[in-house]
């Protein structure tokens, strides 16, 4: 996407192979900082902190932590290489994408000559890269057909989270229809939420519909329902951190809220996300299929800033015992479609989908 009317992509790997530069999402809105990183250990501090975040982009971001751990230790054994993928694994536990683009980068590795393995994984992980950038643009594409079908004059779009192009390498998953229905003149109004506790509504959302003009309102979260009743809500459109083959949907904290008030006044509540993010075992019968990240209660409990001075300043707002769970799991039944790169799926038929 653009910023400053410059192309931009949230990681961009070196000509030389030795680092990768992110955007520090964790400044924005108020500080746009460019982050080098060379290290395995700096790869998995960005993705613990949420210098990048979303699921896509926390994928290809270990896929290049791969690569910068062998070129770091001087080390492509299959020992180093397993160990490596562990601790990249480990670092978020909820977002499929993560394992999967490790996995893929590990196994490709295992199959060639020690000696051609660094050159292997910096050319794969930037494979990846760009992979996701297509898939996120037919994802866009496809979204834009259902806005369309709403046949309205002016569209009011209610999203949750930032599953805009700072998720991804670019484009995003969620806001990419949107931003290929603002390029087609549509009409477009965004509901953003703010999305506590780290407020990614506010911070990082909010700010990619500014930087691209597209007209849209901060709400409290707890106003999502209220808007619905309202009768100002058209469609929700929400990312995935994971999809179970049987359609249920795992998003950041709040989703399942939002999607069954949108069931409840027959709102098209959307899930737009990569068939990467299937994950074929995990199925709502299964009580424990993978583990829900509770991260920490301080961030429940402060809140960053800017101060008089201009510098970006975090508060105390709270001194009780804090729970805070990053996700939720929300139903199939309340999903009315995903929004996949091969185009629109039934969320209970997802599987199919993906076996074939």
């Amino acid at each position: 996407m653009k910023i400053n009317k410059k192309d931009i992509r949230t990681i961009r790997a070196s000509d030389s192979k030795t680092f990768v530069e992110i955007i520090d999402q964790t400044l924005l809105p108020h500080q746009l900082v460019f982050k080098k990183i060379s290290k395995l250990d700096e790869v998995i501090s960005a993705i613990t902190t949420m210098q990048v975040r979303g699921a896509p982009l926390i994928g290809v971001t270990a896929a290049f932590g791969v690569a910068l751990a062998i070129r770091e230790k001087a080390d492509s054994s299959d020992a180093f290489i397993a160990e490596v993928s562990k601790k990249l694994i480990n670092s978020r536990p909820t977002a499929v994408n993560l394992a999967w683009a490790v996995n893929r980068v590990s196994n490709l590795l295992h199959n060639i000559n020690p000696n051609d393995r660094l050159e292997a994984a910096w050319a794969f992980a930037q494979q990846i890269a760009d992979d996701d950038v297509n898939t996120n643009k037919s994802i866009g594409i496809h979204g834009l057909q259902l806005i369309k079908k709403l046949n309205l004059n002016k569209v009011n779009i209610m999203t949750h989270c930032n599953a805009g192009w700072l998720a991804t390498v670019d484009y995003g998953t969620a806001l990419s229809p949107i931003f290929f229905a603002s390029e087609a003149g549509m009409n477009i109004h965004v509901w953003v939420s703010e999305t506590r506790p780290r407020n990614q509504g506010t911070n990082l959302t909010a700010w990619e519909l500014e930087q691209a003009k597209i007209p849209h309102t901060i709400i409290a979260d707890n106003a999502a329902g209220f808007l619905m009743q309202q009768g100002q809500v058209d469609c929700i459109l929400v990312g995935a951190d994971r999809i179970g083959i049987d359609g249920q949907v795992v998003n950041k904290i709040g989703t399942y809220l939002k999607a069954v008030a949108a069931h409840e006044h027959q709102i098209p509540f959307y899930v737009a996300a990569p068939l990467s993010t299937v994950d074929v075992n995990f199925m709502g019968n299964q009580k424990k299929s993978f583990e829900i990240e509770h991260r920490d209660p301080e961030e429940l409990l402060t809140i960053s800033g800017i101060n008089k001075k201009g510098d970006i300043d975090t508060l105390k707002i709270g001194r009780s015992a804090a729970l805070n769970p990053a996700f939720d799991i929300t139903p199939s039944k309340y999903v009315t479609s995903v929004i996949s790169e091969e185009g629109i799926i039934d969320p209970e038929n997802i599987g199919r989908h993906i076996n074939g």
